[in-house]
């Protein structure tokens, strides 16, 4: 189902959105710009920073209480307190969530990054998301249930709650009026924002194209995978670990500015050479365990891509720290690798800030672009004894590594899967 509000799409189903896969050697797509914002820190500068000293981000959740739920802490965003919006009123700020905020940064980042002031020129922005303003609306409950009669600006919170409607705050702060695709794919949702967004831009609908993914955290998600008792008792997710116990949440937003391949190739930063997309029909949060959609997934993407298993030089894995997803991803990548899985180096940078829900396949896309264009590899964190599952090269600190190519693997609830091949700008 397809739902219209204005300039913008919500999309909410599981999409096929590279059912057409262009041939291998087709045109790649420029990232001109980037930015990103994770518990690790605002901007590229700073994660890089962090990656580079395997820092971990978790603390205790202070934005809502954690005392009733198993685990009790986060990749949480020290966000600015300042007003990050220049042309609205602090009044109307306060309805501008958490999320809605750390994507306004990236974007800023990724158009300074680019040499732009404003978003003059881009065709087109693709932004996914899984919860959205979901803070807003846990506020619109609280007040409609503990208060009776009319209550004070719960039309706002009601209205701010929309993911069409913070896309659309978002551009009007640029006073940009061009088209919004919202993805909300679950946790595939950023790396399918960035798929599409490529795709545009190889069938000649778009020159231009700002995409990513953000997700803040939220009482009702924190609530839903405790239930789930998904969640690491500890509050330290160990992806990959032979005694891993579940995965710890995280918060954050990043984008990049996607351009035609002969708009800007000196302002390259790097290329998105390669996407596909699969749905795993195995369970609703389960995934199978012979991993069959990501092997999909990753072996149409790195045909688009033209490059062989081999020639991937580092994979960010979808790597959640939960049983039965690390054990079916390592499958999948033995599985797609065949005799060179053993070269190819695997980390999960979730294991440092948390799982970004809707943020993570555009979060862990900037760091790959970032670890392309610095030729090192993050770390999967706090291993202690590595599964027999891994036969590839878990990468278990920083590391300074020659590579052309990084794969990343995104997989969410209801079976989306989503890979991206990146490509390093040749010198």
């Amino acid at each position: 189902m397809n739902t219209c509000v204005g300039s913008s799409t919500l999309h909410t189903t599981n999409l096929i959105l590279s059912s057409l896969v262009p041939s291998p050697l087709s045109q790649s797509i420029t990232i001109t710009g980037a930015g990103i914002v994770s518990p690790l820190g605002m901007g590229w500068r700073a994660n890089e920073a962090s990656l580079a000293a395997d820092r971990i981000a978790f603390r205790p959740v202070d934005l809502f209480d954690t005392r009733e739920f198993i685990s009790k802490t986060a990749g949480v965003v020290d966000l600015p307190a300042e007003n990050l919006f220049h042309r609205f009123s602090a009044h109307k700020q306060t309805f501008f969530d958490r999320g809605t905020r750390m994507l306004l940064l990236a974007i800023r980042e990724a158009l300074a990054q680019a040499g732009r002031q404003n978003m003059e020129g881009i065709d087109a922005m693709v932004i996914g998301t899984s919860a959205g303003a979901m803070p807003l609306g846990e506020a619109y409950f609280e007040h409609a249930h503990l208060e009776a009669g009319r209550v004070s600006s719960q039309l706002s919170r009601a209205e701010h709650y929309q993911p069409q409607r913070q896309m659309s705050s978002i551009a009007a702060e640029f006073g940009w009026r061009g088209p919004i695709i919202i993805v909300s794919n679950a946790c595939a949702s950023g790396a399918n924002a960035i798929g599409w967004a490529a795709d545009m831009i190889r069938s000649g609908r778009a020159k231009r194209v700002l995409a990513g993914g953000y997700d803040a955290l939220a009482r009702l998600v924190f609530a839903g995978f405790d239930s789930l008792h998904a969640l690491a008792p500890s509050g330290i997710p160990r992806p990959f670990d032979a005694q891993r116990d579940g995965l710890a949440l995280g918060e954050g937003a990043a984008v990049m500015l996607l351009e035609a391949e002969d708009v800007r190739k000196s302002a390259a930063l790097g290329y998105v050479s390669g996407y596909a997309t699969a749905t795993d029909l195995h369970h609703l949060t389960q995934p199978d365990p012979a991993g069959k959609a990501a092997i999909r997934t990753m072996t149409t993407a790195c045909t688009q891509a033209g490059v062989s298993p081999s020639q991937i030089g580092y994979i960010n894995s979808h790597g959640t720290g939960t049983p039965f997803n690390d054990v079916a991803e390592a499958a999948a990548i033995a599985a797609w690798a065949g005799d060179a899985v053993g070269t190819i180096p695997v980390s999960s940078t979730k294991s440092s800030m948390g799982h970004l829900l809707g943020g993570a396949g555009a979060v862990e896309a900037v760091i790959c672009l970032m670890a392309l264009h610095g030729q090192w590899l993050p770390a999967s964190l706090n291993v202690r004894e590595v599964d027999p599952a891994v036969h590839f090269d878990l990468v278990r600190h920083f590391r300074r590594s020659a590579l052309d190519h990084a794969l990343t693997n995104s997989f969410g609830f209801g079976g989306t899967n989503a890979t991206l091949v990146l490509q390093r700008r040749s010198a």
